[in-house]
């Protein structure tokens, strides 16, 4: 019984390399070239935006 313990360990290894192979393998999802451009844009818009208030220089902190 031990035998075929070590037997299956390897078999069930082998079947999940091989469903990871085919999962990896596989064609990617086509986004689409608006539906891409669409979400850089947010994206830029994003990062433009800035989050502090009027006079927040970012500099030294007062006290410190």
């Amino acid at each position: 019984m031990g035998a075929l313990a070590w037997l299956i360990i390897p078999a069930v290894a082998a079947l999940l390399a091989g469903v990871w192979a085919l999962w990896a393998g596989r064609t990617p999802r086509d986004a689409g070239d608006p539906a891409s451009l669409a979400e850089h844009q947010r994206f830029l818009a994003a990062m433009e935006r800035t989050t502090a208030g009027p006079g927040a220089g970012g500099g030294e902190r007062p006290g410190r």
